[in-house]
């Protein structure tokens, strides 16, 4: 069996998330590691901390065997890596991704993929040059009760979408990250860009592109100018509503929150803490069986597929495209827009 070589650029959350989904697969062999964090480039990950989970995120890891860098443009230039696995803040993304391509890499870049329209038009322009594969971790289209909602939608079973309701809300991140990052607002763009960026998502690879949207938010309540609480209602000039709402403002000891009621004409699509279940208007409730063969999360389902469609030199297409991610990221700013003007904004 052929092993993709893995590169992973940051060892934080996500990318000692990254590393423990990487070492279950086996295809897949982590080479190289870069962080600027002296500790971490020995393995000790201690400090590590997420918001939803329970893993073994702060565990020590064994990098026998594994390249060390400093910087990821060394691990870029490391001839025994394939794919270059981004999970650093996300300013530093732009130049990361384009680097990587540039040396003919295949990049996976953690979420939200820009900070900026700028950063956004040149990853794209960067993206669509290179004959290597780009995949973004917007893990919640692969996350398997996400999946099959998208799925059983999509095929008519559920018939028209009358109203759909997305929520994610996290306990406070103050402290989670290297330097703080998350609490700066200019970095991070608050939970409105970093975490309600994946329910936006939802939105845009559901029902497509909304006409206009609306978002109303909270500002600086943890963060420094960040939004860090946000409700938006999409517009598709059909009557329908569809809001989402994030925020990562709850206290520290507060569960972490992701659901959604889907109401369509046959059928009621609905993930909340019982679990998800299709409740149809005629028969019983419906209790789907998922398919978790790649794992229990959005994570294991989209790495696992990267690693497959590299490893076979097959386009990865299943999840995500490089136009539909730009989409997202633009539908987000628009909404960011729509905080800080008050206003509604037209996409």
């Amino acid at each position: 069996m052929k092993q993709v070589k893995i590169g992973i650029v940051g060892l934080g959350f996500m990318g000692t998330t990254h590393w423990g989904v990487y070492k279950g697969l086996k295809n897949a062999k982590i080479t190289a590691i870069a962080d600027v964090d002296a500790k971490k480039c020995k393995g000790d990950v201690s400090a590590v901390v997420g918001n939803i989970g329970g893993g073994d995120n702060s565990k020590p890891l064994d990098l026998t065997g594994v390249n060390v860098y400093e910087s990821a443009r060394a691990l870029v230039n490391d001839a025994d890596v394939d794919i270059v696995d981004i999970c650093v803040p996300t300013p530093d993304h732009a130049d990361i991704v384009c680097a990587a391509l540039a040396a003919g890499k295949h990049v996976f870049c953690e979420k939200p993929l820009c900070r900026d329209a700028a950063q956004l038009k040149r990853i794209v322009a960067a993206v669509r040059k290179a004959k290597t594969f780009f995949n973004v971790g917007l893990c919640v289209r692969a996350w398997p009760e996400y999946r099959h909602a998208y799925e059983y939608f999509r095929s008519g079973k559920a018939g028209k979408m009358k109203s759909a309701t997305f929520k994610r809300i996290s306990p406070s991140v103050d402290g989670n990250a290297w330097r703080n990052w998350f609490m700066d607002g200019k970095m991070s763009g608050g939970a409105l860009l970093d975490l309600h960026v994946h329910d936006a998502d939802e939105v845009n690879y559901f029902f497509g592109m909304p006409k206009s949207v609306t978002a109303v938010g909270a500002t600086g309540v943890v963060s420094k100018g960040g939004v860090d609480h946000v409700v938006a209602t999409y517009d598709y000039g059909n009557g329908a509503l569809v809001m989402a709402e994030g925020g990562w403002a709850a206290a520290k000891g507060t569960p972490f929150e992701m659901s959604f009621t889907i109401v369509c004409e046959k059928a009621t699509l609905k993930l909340d803490a019982s679990g998800y279940h299709i409740y149809p208007v005629k028969g019983k409730p419906i209790t789907p069986k998922l398919d978790v063969k790649a794992g229990p999360t959005g994570w294991h389902q989209e790495l696992a597929y990267f690693v497959n469609c590299v490893a076979k030199g097959v386009k990865p297409e299943k999840y995500q495209t490089i136009d539909s991610v730009e989409k997202t990221m633009k539908l987000v700013f628009a909404e960011e827009r729509s905080v800080k003007g008050r206003k509604s904004v037209k996409l």
